[in-house]
């Protein structure tokens, strides 16, 4: 009797663990055969449930920005301790993640990356995390600031957050 398997269910076992092989291989260092066999499924069945690398990867962005969960911020404390617990959750993969993120939008053109659905599925994801804690008006400006200060410390060896008091809204 075939195994019955929930399709859904396992396509998204398979990015969630194909991930894993992406922020340790990057992008570009991977085929669908070399992250089959990391899986530890068959190339066919890797294709089975995505098409090529770019919807695996997508499926990936899905599931990692899925469990993103703006509710672990403690509701007690005030909006800039808010924002500060979110760019301390965020800092911990942000360097892996962003050598992750040029590796992929590496030789693809501003349109591409503006009509990439990987990349407006990890904007809209941020933009709801950060609108949680400072309202629709102030979401953009507060994400460029969380984003711009995890860059700075990152290109600084850590030295920058650690320095800089983030403005007060």
């Amino acid at each position: 009797m075939p195994k019955i398997v929930d399709h859904a269910a396992h396509r998204a076992d398979l990015a969630l663990r194909a991930s894993k092989y992406f922020s340790k291989h990057g992008y570009a260092g991977g085929s669908m055969r070399n992250i089959a066999e990391y899986l530890g499924v068959s190339k066919s069945a890797l294709y089975h449930y995505f098409p090529n690398k770019e919807s695996l990867f997508l499926a990936c962005t899905e599931q990692v920005m899925s469990q993103v969960d703006v509710g672990v911020l403690d509701e007690s404390t005030t909006q800039q301790e808010k924002i500060q617990q979110l760019i301390n959750v965020m800092q911990v993969d942000f360097g892996s993640e962003m050598a992750l993120l040029f590796d992929y939008l590496r030789n693809k053109s501003k349109a591409e990356i503006a009509e990439n659905e990987a990349m407006q599925v990890s904007i809209e994801t941020y933009r709801k995390m950060v609108e949680a804690i400072v309202g629709a008006s102030k979401t953009d400006e507060t994400l460029a600031m969380i984003m711009g200060t995890l860059l700075l410390d990152h290109l600084s060896g850590g030295t920058w957050a650690a320095s800089s008091n983030l403005p007060s809204k």
